[in-house]
């Protein structure tokens, strides 16, 4: 199997569907992306790259970047975390307020907003937000090996200036007792680290490591435990596409984690990263392209972790 050609294949497989869905017109900033925009890139664990179209195009990976706060979360408290985060399909949209008053303010998992704003303030403890921010783009571009990663102001403004649910999950929690901090410094983490500019080639090095049991491809460098990566594997596959994560693990078969800028990341376990970028979003805001050019590269590959 020739990955370039099987790249070849997704793409004719999905041409007809770039430019599907609604872009998130939510957050400003996001509005004025071109729909039309697609890429994809698949880094293996012997770190080969294959690309496809708009693959080196930075975009603003929003909720994927749950995935690598949760991992330093993790570093930071281990399994103290799950005491103020459940680890559950929360079958409700990523910004719901309604199930945070039937379970005291604990999030049902750290993929929904309410979750990865829990998330936020646990790496906020001890520090003032820049430090954190500080250590989730370090973190990043560690894992990458690219100091050129950024954290986009501008899209950082417009989620402040917009992010009224976002207030108002925090609060909330705040009232339970479930954020430790000022709220204000604990959505300012959470707005700028979903503000990361990256392109499809950089996230998939960067979720490589979940791929590689817990190990960075360079040197064999542990970022994680095996138990620890496949147990946040475990946590894409169910939670990480919201209330739409059956149907993922049903077409696609992997792992995975979307974001409202159209990107989303997939881990084939012991084989790549797969990065995908489309950023027209469907019904449960997660991209429609995107979606289909996994559910066809896990086809050409055979790569679905359900045999």
């Amino acid at each position: 199997m020739q990955l370039e050609d099987v790249l070849k294949d997704v793409l004719v497989d999905v041409a007809d569907h770039i430019g599907e869905g609604k872009v998130a017109n939510y957050i400003p900033a996001l509005a004025k992306i071109d729909p039309r925009k697609f890429g994809m890139a698949v880094v293996t664990v012997d770190g080969d790259i294959h690309v496809t179209g708009d693959a080196e195009e930075a975009f603003s990976i929003q909720s994927i970047s749950k995935v690598f706060t949760l991992t330093l979360a993790l570093g930071r408290v281990g399994e103290g975390l799950w005491k103020r985060v459940g680890r559950e399909p929360s079958g409700t949209p990523f910004n719901s307020i309604v199930q945070l008053e039937q379970e005291q303010g604990i999030p049902r998992n750290p993929f929904i907003n309410a979750g990865a704003i829990v998330v936020a303030d646990t790496l906020l403890s001890g520090h003032q937000p820049r430090e954190t921010l500080g250590e989730i783009l370090s973190f990043m571009r560690y894992l990458t090996d690219d100091d050129t990663i950024i954290i986009d102001a501008e899209v950082a403004r417009s989620e402040q200036q917009t992010g009224f649910r976002n207030a108002a999950l925090a609060n909330y929690m705040h009232a339970f007792s479930n954020i430790h901090n000022p709220v204000e410094k604990t959505l300012g983490v959470y707005f700028h680290q979903c503000a990361l500019s990256m392109n499809c080639v950089q996230l998939a090095k960067a979720g490589l490591f979940l791929a590689n049991r817990g190990l960075l491809t360079r040197g064999g460098r542990s970022v994680v435990s095996w138990e620890r990566a496949r147990r946040i594997n475990a946590l894409m596959l169910t939670c990480g596409h919201y209330d739409a994560s059956g149907d993922f693990a049903f077409r696609v078969g992997l792992p995975g984690k979307s974001g409202v800028g159209g990107g989303i990341l997939a881990i084939a376990p012991g084989k790549a990263a797969i990065a995908v970028w489309s950023p027209g979003l469907n019904a449960n805001g997660n991209s429609a392209t995107g979606t289909k050019a996994l559910e066809s590269l896990a086809r050409r590959t055979g790569w679905s972790i359900f045999g």
